[in-house]
């Protein structure tokens, strides 16, 4: 599987989180990389099988919090409908910017499956948490998009046996 982790960071923990989802992917035989929002790897998006965006929780310590760096996010490229993980890291509240992350990367065509808090203080635990429901999660949907599938065996040899899962 190959897996793109685009970040908004203002002041590293994002980045970090980023980096730290990354390993725990490479970890376990995913070709994984991250860039920032301000500089999305193009290459990389187009052949990702899943996306994952992360960002900083921005307003003020009990109400108004949205994403940070939603002017960035929302200038990100189309994601083409890939299945698509979302995490905001947080200091004291997160509220609801989880909700309108996914709310944002949805209008980016994202095709969010899920999504995550974490905390500041928690962030290399967070990110790992994370990332291993990440893989769990697209594990099951390869199983599940392998299931729906119709295959034609054996067209060469001019015998056909249509196989439903």
């Amino acid at each position: 599987m190959r897996a793109l982790v685009i970040h908004e960071s203002l002041t590293g923990n994002t980045r970090t989180a980023a980096r730290t989802i990354v390993s725990e992917m490479a970890a376990e035989g995913w070709e994984a990389s991250e860039c920032s929002s301000r500089q999305v790897d193009l290459r990389a998006l187009q052949q990702a099988d899943v996306v994952v965006v992360g960002t900083w929780v921005d307003g003020l310590i009990l109400f108004g919090q949205r994403p940070g760096g939603a002017g960035k996010l929302a200038k990100l490229p189309l994601l083409g409908n890939k299945p698509t993980y979302v995490f905001v890291t947080y200091a004291v509240d997160p509220g609801k910017t989880l909700d309108k992350l996914t709310a944002e990367i949805t209008e980016r065509c994202g095709d969010v499956r899920g999504g995550m808090v974490i905390k500041r203080h928690k962030l290399h635990d967070g990110a790992v948490e994370f990332a291993r429901r990440v893989i769990d999660a697209s594990a099951g949907d390869i199983e599940a998009s392998a299931a729906e599938h119709t295959a034609v065996v054996d067209l060469a040899a001019g015998d056909s046996a249509v196989v439903d899962a």
